[in-house]
C-alpha cells in the first residue's frame, strides 16, 4: 500500500472549488460524465460513470471533503481527503490519499494531475 499527498492551485475560491466536488450537477459538468453524490457523511458516490465508487465519510462545508474509495477487498480502506486552503490566487487545494493498491498506485497519481486537477482549472479558467 502507498500514500500521496500534493497541493494543487486552482484559480478560484475555496467555496467554489468544494462546490464543484460536492455538488452531482458541476461534477457532470467538469468530469462529462455521469456521478451519484451527495452532500452526506455515510452516503454512497459515483465518479466518472462508476470508475472512482466509494463513501462519503465527512463534510466541512468549504473547507473538508473525506471520503472512503473502493479498491476491490481490501483490508485496510483507502481514504482520500481533501482540505482547501485560501490562496492569494484562489485556492490551495492539499489531496492526501491513504492506503492506494501497489498496483493501482501509478493509474491513481496520474488521475488525481491528469482528470481532478487539469479538469478542475479548465472548469476554473472559462
Amino acid at each position: 500500500m502507498k500514500d500521496f499527498k500534493k497541493y494543487f492551485k486552482i484559480a478560484a475560491e475555496p467555496k467554489d472549488v468544494y462546490n464543484a466536488l460536492t455538488n452531482k450537477v458541476m461534477l457532470e459538468i467538469w468530469t462529462g460524465e455521469a456521478a451519484v453524490m451527495e452532500e452526506k457523511a455515510g452516503t454512497e458516490f459515483s465518479l466518472w460513470d462508476g470508475s472512482i465508487c466509494g463513501k462519503n465519510l465527512e463534510f466541512v462545508k468549504d473547507h473538508k471533503i473525506v471520503q472512503e474509495w473502493y479498491f476491490g477487498e481490501q483490508d485496510e480502506p483507502s481514504i482520500v481527503t481533501i482540505k482547501f486552503h485560501e490562496d492569494k490566487n484562489g485556492t490551495s487545494m492539499e489531496v492526501k490519499h491513504t492506503n492506494i493498491p501497489n498496483e493501482a498506485y501509478d493509474n491513481i497519481v496520474e488521475g488525481w494531475t491528469e482528470d481532478y486537477f487539469d479538469a478542475l482549472n479548465q472548469l476554473f479558467e472559462e
